[in-house]
């Protein structure tokens, strides 16, 4: 097998063998051959992120003529030039591990030498990676910047559309189940009625809260680290760098960023990022609640609630013919187990500010992009294939209710928690309806017990 064609790179530490093809240089290929940890390159949004903020460095310093313009104008097209690529191609370029230097400098690195090359191309000229793509630049502020660049456009683009579209698509399931009555349920146990409504309207304000708790993270995510350069003073960067930066990144994305009140902060910790993780998490328990509930209102058909019945998708068993099983609540709680996990990793990550710089920027930066796609993808599956097409087996909510013996809980005003217990416990005994029961038990007569036991009235909703 012939060995693929290689030419011979120079960097600060000697000369090393790259790949003929390759449009990275020796630092890049250093960071290959030191990190073959997981296979697991850094995630295509962080990676345009990371282009995106050199080409927004790129445009400022050509306004404060801190490289050529002609330089910089090179620079901005090489970036425009991988934004325009797909991810498999994106992905070919920049091949590091997720497990690499905590600063994430090879993969900075990778980026600069990339674009140098690309730009180098097209102005026929050396474009330096480190004097011209980086000027102004460290690596220690650039991939904190990606980091937030990167979630702040997966907040605003992907996770918070889906989480509205779940909301929505959940209350308007909620009114056309409005008539369906259920029994109850607390400890796994029979309790008072509600109506499917009321359940389904439950589930639409948890995600409603956890999409705004997000929303309100979002301001702390467009502050940016960009201008602190190596520990957060601003060393070899312009004076207005750090704002004539954040106004060509507003250009580019829309969204308002802007310089960090703290450098130092920004660069030393990560707390938003553990913050908007956090919030994260508390989707991924909403959407495990959710599904749950999903899987045991679709229990059955015979030996469960069958409440509810789901739309069918695949075949549920490779032994057992007819078998269908909930498919979607269970991938989503997968989800839900996933994006727990990875925020306990971004959790240990964050204390792993040591002085002036956060020494697990990859993995935060990895870990939390996984869960926003994962939220998203789970949202809108959820809300498509599994609320908005159930149907409702109203035969089933309808002998259950009458058999409920908590019913008599409505009676407790009038009779008494004790006299009531006794009623509820005969009828369970004797499985007899709690309206039998109560009209030998009672003297308040059976057309007035059955205005009292109505379960419709009991959900205190018309």
């Amino acid at each position: 097998m012939n060995p693929k064609p290689t030419r011979t790179e120079r960097d600060s530490m000697g000369t090393l063998a790259v790949p003929a093809e390759a449009l990275y240089g020796a630092q890049t290929q250093r960071a290959v051959d030191n990190f073959p940890i997981s296979g697991r390159g850094m995630p295509p949004a962080f990676i345009r992120a990371l282009v995106m903020v050199k080409q927004a460095a790129a445009q400022a310093n050509r306004k404060l003529a801190q490289i050529p313009e002609p330089l910089a104008t090179a620079i901005d097209a090489a970036c425009q030039q991988l934004l325009d690529m797909d991810d498999d191609a994106l992905r070919a370029h920049f091949p590091i591990d997720v497990f690499q230097t905590g600063s994430g400098t090879s993969s900075n690195m990778n980026a600069n030498e990339v674009i140098a090359t690309l730009a180098s191309r097209t102005l026929g000229e050396a474009v330096h990676p480190n004097d011209h793509v980086n000027a102004g630049q460290s690596s220690n502020d650039a991939i904190p910047t990606a980091l937030h660049l990167s979630a702040a456009l997966a907040l605003h683009r992907q996770l918070l559309p889906a989480l509205d579209h779940l909301a929505q698509v959940t209350r308007h399931k909620s009114a056309s189940v409005h008539r369906h009555v259920k029994t109850g349920r607390t400890h796994l146990m029979d309790a008072m009625p509600v109506r499917m409504s009321q359940v389904l309207q439950g589930w639409a304000h948890q995600v409603e809260a956890g999409a705004e708790q997000l929303r309100g993270l979002q301001p702390a995510l467009l502050q940016l680290a960009q201008g602190g350069t190596a520990v957060g003073t601003g060393v070899n960067a312009h004076p207005q760098f750090s704002q004539a930066f954040a106004a060509e990144l507003s250009a580019l994305t829309g969204l308002p960023f802007r310089p960090a009140d703290s450098f130092f902060a920004a660069m030393g910790s990560q707390d938003t990022a553990v913050a908007v993780s956090g919030a994260c998490k508390r989707v991924a328990v909403s959407l495990m609640k959710i599904a749950n509930d999903l899987r045991w209102m679709n229990s059955g058909p015979l030996a469960g609630l069958a409440e509810i019945e789901l739309q069918a998708l695949q075949p549920g068993s490779s032994i057992m013919p007819s078998k269908v099983n909930p498919v979607i609540p269970e991938a989503t709680t997968m989800v839900a187990a996933q994006v727990i996990g990875l925020d306990a990793a971004i959790t240990i990550a964050g204390q792993s500010g040591n002085f002036e710089l956060n020494v697990m920027l990859p993995l935060i930066a990895s870990n939390l992009l996984e869960s926003t796609t994962l939220l998203a993808n789970a949202s809108r599956l959820l809300a498509d294939k599994a609320i908005a097409s159930f149907t409702v087996n109203e035969q089933r909510l309808q002998d259950a209710l009458s058999r409920n013996p908590i019913l008599v809980t409505a009676l407790n005003p009038l009779i008494g928690y004790e006299r009531a217990a006794e009623i509820a416990k005969q009828a369970y005994k004797e499985g007899r309806p709690i309206l039998d029961v109560a009209a030998e038990k009672t003297d308040l007569g059976r057309e007035r017990l059955a205005e009292l036991l109505n379960p419709a009235k009991l959900t205190g909703a018309d």
